[in-house]
């Protein structure tokens, strides 16, 4: 077959190139009305799966389990005699889990008995020594009124010496009267005369005793007025110092506040621990619940009350937690940081924050299947509802 010339290749080429490019633009066509029907499709189905499934769904795996764990602490500065737990030991309320050395609490308590006891006997005495003060102000009473009769005889005694020695002075100038006789008469005046002074003495004295037993008394009765042995200050502080005593004595033994887990212990035997320190930790894993950290702009919806389905890595898709929304946290993750993020200093970049949200889960889901503090979670709140 000759060989066509190049030039008539090329007037061929110019009229067949009319149908090709016919047949392109056809083909051009169909594909772009294929990519934009596949486009309207997909923008349809995400629309449609928005509006059915998405919008009523709020959705992360940011979220962990966590739990209001109980601080074992010891409230005495004593050695340890015994710890009866190890980590991971399942307790009750009321378990014991650390016996510390008794013997100092224990003489605390023999102590507080004793100074108890001489309290109450210390009372006892103040109110039979207000009888005897009472006796003692009677008794002082009957002295001063015999201290008054006696000044009365000593007054008595005292205007009759003077009368005698009145008329004896008055009759001595006609030496009726002896010197003898006058100077006799004299010495039972002044006598007379002493003898008075004496008794209003002994009157000021006995007045003055009376007044001291009386004052005695006041003093005695200001300790026990108003009040009984049992109600007496100085036996209620003691009382107070032995109940405090017998309180101490009974934290020798501590017992587990909560049920739980035992995790973090870090109490040994022989150690001498102080008031505050931690022992361990006991962790209530019926009580759990989950920490959901959600964007913000995936919040609008969440309220609490909602419905939560949740899953966890520990036991697959196969078993599914039920709960609800509680409430939220008081400030995002960032805002509770041990170092702050500050944002208004140097080149600022926006970051989507995290808010925790908080759920409850079912006791009895949890007990059928235990969970554990940090665990992680998948969690599918429901705000349709």
């Amino acid at each position: 077959m000759a060989e066509r010339d190049p030039g008539e290749l090329h007037a061929v080429a110019e009229v067949e190139d009319p149908t090709t490019t016919a047949k392109q633009k056809a083909k051009r066509k169909k594909l772009f009305a294929g990519l934009a029907g596949g486009v309207a499709l997909i923008g349809g189905g995400y629309g449609t799966m928005n509006a059915l499934v998405w919008s009523k769904h709020a959705v992360t795996d940011n979220a962990y389990v966590g739990a209001d764990v109980a601080q074992v602490t010891s409230q005495l500065a004593a050695p340890v005699s015994a710890v009866l737990v190890e980590d991971t030991r399942q307790v009750h309320r009321g378990d014991v889990l650390v016996r510390l050395d008794d013997t100092d609490a224990k003489i605390a308590v023999a102590n507080a008995e004793a100074n108890l006891a001489t309290a109450i006997r210390k009372v006892q005495g103040l109110h039979a020594t207000d009888n005897g003060l009472a006796a003692q102000i009677a008794a002082r009473a009957a002295d001063q009124g015999k201290a008054a009769a006696a000044v009365v005889a000593a007054e008595a005694d005292l205007q009759k010496a003077s009368i005698d020695l009145q008329r004896r002075q008055a009759v001595a100038s006609t030496g009726a009267v002896s010197q003898d006789e006058l100077t006799s008469v004299r010495t039972a005046y002044n006598n007379a005369s002493a003898a008075l002074r004496a008794a209003q003495a002994a009157q000021a004295q006995a007045a003055a005793a009376r007044n001291a037993a009386v004052g005695d008394r006041n003093a005695n009765l200001a300790m026990i007025a108003n009040v009984t042995v049992d109600n007496n200050p100085e036996v209620l502080a003691a009382r107070a110092a032995l109940a405090q005593a017998e309180v101490d004595l009974q934290r020798t033994i501590i017992r587990a506040p909560i049920d739980g887990v035992v995790t973090r212990r870090q109490v040994q035997v022989g150690q001498r621990v102080q008031p505050g320190a931690m022992l361990m930790t006991v962790v209530p894993v019926q009580a759990a619940y989950v920490d959901a950290n959600f964007k913000e702009v995936e919040l609008k919806k969440v309220k609490p009350g909602q419905p939560v389905k949740l899953t966890s890595d520990l036991y697959g898709d196969d078993v599914v937690f039920h709960g609800k929304v509680t409430g939220f946290s008081g400030g995002t993750g960032a805002a509770f940081a041990l170092v702050p993020a500050q944002n208004a200093t140097g080149n600022w970049i926006k970051v989507v924050q995290r808010l925790p949200t908080r759920i409850a889960l079912d006791p009895k889901e949890l007990a059928a299947h235990p969970l554990r503090v940090g665990l992680s979670m998948n969690v599918d709140v429901n705000v349709s509802r």
